[in-house]
């Protein structure tokens, strides 16, 4: 996997093809740099360069139902050009489930690229807590800033 193609912070839009669209994409999910972080990955798997600029949407799934993910805020938001084959990533955060006692396992995420409608089913792991608030401690950093 690569990392970010191209990323400049260059005006919003498409200034290298095509909006990436979710039908020309493939998703994964990696483990992160820290505990409570996953790597979502993106890799164009169309036939012409497209580009991202901006947060993606994530809801993520569990028995117990969907929670949405915010923004994380501070963060630079950059526009990547991918090539086709190429491959971008962004970070989610969650309050890890280290206390061992009740919690809430999410199994996926519907995770939507910016500018777009469609989302994709990822199959992930994720354990929270299942105290008051966790659901609002879990964010996403723009599509390029994953590390």
């Amino acid at each position: 996997m690569r990392a970010p193609a191209s990323a400049t912070s260059t005006a919003a839009g498409a200034p290298y093809g095509d909006i990436c669209r979710t039908a020309d994409l493939s998703f994964s999910s990696s483990g992160g740099m820290a505990e409570g972080e996953v790597l979502i990955n993106l890799k164009n798997t169309g036939s012409s360069s497209c580009s991202m600029h901006g947060f993606p949407g994530l809801d993520l799934e569990s028995e117990q139902g969907t929670v949405s993910a915010g923004r994380s805020s501070g963060r630079t938001i950059p526009t990547v050009a991918l090539a086709p084959g190429e491959s971008t990533n962004f970070s989610l955060h969650f309050p890890p489930d280290t206390g061992g006692g009740s919690g809430v396992t999410f199994t996926s995420a519907m995770v939507t690229p910016p500018d777009e409608t469609h989302a994709h089913r990822v199959p992930l792991a994720v354990g929270i807590p299942a105290d008051t608030g966790s659901g609002s401690r879990i964010t996403v950093d723009p599509v390029g800033s994953g590390k």
